[in-house]
Parts: structure tokens; sequence; C-alpha cells
């Protein structure tokens, strides 16, 4: 049994990853791409979700949910992979991307193999179980395609309304977390109640966590954060900052970020109208919000008080941290 502790569950995370048996034998350069993706790291927060939540609802050993917590890794991955090919990004987590690295059409073909895998791992489990756990895994991967389909649409428009935004990220980011917890309570055989609040609990953990991430790009540390403040500025990146701005100061904001500006400047001339606007207060005020309904969500849900404290401080820590 774990001692219900972010270090804990992650272990469990990456002995699994390390021990991933890849299948192709006669064409090993297919999976070289997936190793490489893997190895990058990250927060591992969608398998540690499926892993607390069938502990937290089963009381059994978190093993048991392994392979789902392994296929939600390597969906998430393989939508990051993707996502970079789109976005021509250069870097993922301070490393090449992979069509950098290899080339887009290695990216590509990659990717397909880890949603694959991600399927395989999925299914891993008994067949009382399989159904609800392939439904729940696949309706979630639609949601995902629609948050990403969106994102993009959202790239060449300056009508984009705060619910809007809202939706995508939604839909692109908060229904993966929410899945992952949905997962681990199907594998714990929750009740119906209990697994939609666990989804609740989920969906609003990852909008406090996209919506922190909007505000730290742009007010964080850049020494804790990680990486330097303004580049969603600098992007043009639909945010709930930006977003907001839009609705509230339209011809001022498109005014700003349509003028061919130094990248400091640009920062600066945004970062002063979001200050104006009263913006980054009111975006921790949401992000609280977020962060209190997940918290709220588990009043549905009946576990031992360290799990309930586990999820709490998850809940709390979307809100509060620094990078």
């Amino acid at each position: 049994m774990s001692t219900f502790s972010i270090r804990s569950f992650a272990d469990i995370i990456e002995e699994a990853l390390q021990n991933i048996s890849f299948p192709a034998k006669d064409a090993p350069a297919l999976f070289a791409p997936v190793k490489y993706t893997l190895e990058s790291g990250g927060k591992r927060i969608r398998p540690i979700l499926v892993l607390a939540t069938f502990e937290a609802l089963s009381g059994k050993n978190p093993a048991e949910a392994v392979p789902q917590a392994l296929g939600i890794e390597l969906f998430h991955n393989f939508t990051l992979l993707h996502d970079d090919v789109m976005d021509h990004a250069e870097l993922r987590r301070g490393r090449p991307t992979v069509h950098k690295r290899w080339n887009t059409n290695v990216a590509i073909l990659s990717g397909d193999a880890m949603l694959t895998l991600a399927n395989m791992y999925m299914a891993d489990c008994d067949s009382t179980r399989l159904p609800q756990i392939m439904r729940c895994f696949n309706e979630t991967a639609i949601k995902v395609y629609e948050g990403q389909q969106l994102d993009m649409e959202f790239e060449t428009r300056s009508d984009v309304s705060v619910s809007q935004y809202i939706k995508m990220i939604e839909l692109k980011t908060s229904v993966l977390l929410a899945g992952a917890c949905m997962i681990g309570a199907i594998m714990a055989n929750a009740s119906q109640k209990q697994a939609e609040a666990m989804y609740d609990y989920g969906l609003n953990l990852g909008l406090a966590f996209q919506l922190r991430d909007d505000w730290l790009d742009t007010y964080g540390d850049p020494a804790i954060f990680g990486k330097c403040i303004g580049g969603d500025i600098l992007n043009r990146k639909k945010t709930w900052l930006l977003t907001t701005a839009i609705s509230e100061a339209r011809d001022e904001t498109l005014s700003i970020i349509s003028e061919d500006l130094e990248d400091d400047i640009l920062i600066e001339q945004v970062t002063d109208l979001y200050n104006r606007l009263d913006i980054p207060a009111r975006c921790l005020r949401q992000i609280d919000n977020y962060s209190g309904a997940a918290v709220k969500a588990l009043e549905k849900v009946e576990m031992n008080p360290e799990a309930m404290e586990f999820f709490k401080n998850l809940a709390l820590e979307a809100s509060s941290r620094s990078r």
C-alpha cells in the first residue's frame, strides 16, 4: 500500500514506465521517440490521479491499477507529441521535440504507436470492467481532440469569449484529469455517485491548474517557474487573461497585440493593461473558485482521512503553486 503522497505514487509510475516492454522487434526505431518522450519527465499528475483514486475508493494496492495509469500517461504524451508537430514547437521540457530531433513523419508515426500502446494498457483489466473503462477512455479522448480543434481555431480569431476559452481548456486539459479520476473509480468498483464526484473533482482541478499556468506565464517568478515570463503574450496566445482583456477593452487590446513591437515593450504594455483591468487578481480568484469546487466535490466521496487530505491538498496546491 502507498502512504498517499505524490512521491509514493510517482515512484510507482516511474518504475512502471521504465519497465514497459515495447512490442516491435522488427522496427525498434519506431519506439525510440516513445522512450525519449517518456524519459523527459513531467508532473505525472494524471496517472497519479488514477492510482490515488483507485486506492482511496478500494483500499487495495494501487499496483492493481498501474496498467490504466500507464495508459493515461501514454495517451497524454501522445497528445503532446502531436501537438508539438501542429504548433511547430521546438522544445518540450527543455529538450528538442521529437519532430525536431527526428522529423515530422517520425513524430506522427511514433505518436500513433504511443496511442495504440495506451489502448493496450487501458484494456488490461478484467472483463467485467473492460467495457466501462474503454468507454470512459475513448469518450475522454474524443473530448481532448475537440479541445485541440478549438484551440487551433482560436489562434486566428479575435472574438473568443472567456466562456469559450474555459470550454476549450475544459476539453483540452481538464477532461483528461477528470477521466483519470473516473477510470480509477471504475477500477475500484466505486458507485456511480462516487465516480461522478471524482470526475467533477478532476475537472475542476484541471481548470485550476490551467488558469494557474495562464497566470504564472505573465506573473510568475522565472527563476522558479522554469521559463521566461511573457511567452503567452509574445505568441498572442488566447488565455484567460487575454480573452478577458479583449472582452472588456477590445479596441485597446487588439491595437496593442497587432502592433509590431519589441518583445519587452509588448510584454510591458499588455501587462500594464492587465493590471489596469485588475485581471491578475481576478484570475487568482477564479483559480480559487475552481480549487474550492474540486474540494467541495469530495464531500460526496467516502474515503479515509489520509486519502481525503491528499486530494484536498492537491486542489489547494493547484491554486498556489509557483511552477
